[in-house]
Parts: C-alpha cells; structure tokens; sequence
C-alpha cells in the first residue's frame, strides 16, 4: 500500500463513554479498517482517540465511533484532521497514563 492520502485524526469523544466497552470496541473498529494509534479515557470523562491511515478509512472510522458500543451514548465529538508523511504507530492500543 502506498503511503499517499495518509491522515491522522485527533478526537476528543463526549458522552456516555467511559465504563461501556468504548475503549474495547475503539480498538475492533480501528483494526476493521487497518488504523493505527491509540485510545484512552481522560479524567474528565471523555475518551481521546489518535488514529492514522487513508482518510476514507477514518471517515468509516469516525462513523463507527460516533455510534459507539450499545450501552455508549456519544453527544460530541471534536476532531482534528492533519495529513501525514508515514504512520507513526505500529498497531492500535489502549494508552494508559
């Protein structure tokens, strides 16, 4: 695969989304759609998402997340999108403090 179009999408989701799989289910979608990064909770009760890969994989991405697991309920999401030279992450994971 090409290293064209490569984006990283920084995501900070608002909601129900901590103590309901939301980390869990991050990491199932991202290696759905081949992404790489991180997920973690933050002490304010949001979840930050830092994802990588072809844009049109992080478009399906981002829909999956505004979905979120069946007991989340997402209310926002604020995102940040920047074109990238090369993955800077191996895999997808959960990131701890």
């Amino acid at each position: 695969m090409g290293e064209k179009d490569l984006y990283q999408l920084h995501m900070f989701v608002s909601g129900r989304v901590q103590g309901v799989g939301f980390r869990f289910y991050t990491i199932e979608k991202a290696r759905k759609y081949g992404i790489k990064g991180w997920v973690k909770n933050l002490y304010d009760g949001r979840v930050e998402i830092l994802a990588e890969g072809p844009k049109q994989n992080l478009l399906l991405f981002r829909q999956d997340i505004k979905l979120g697991p069946s007991m989340a309920y997402v209310s926002e999401i604020s995102e940040h999108w920047e074109e990238i030279k090369s993955y800077t992450f191996d895999d997808f994971y959960i990131k701890y403090y």
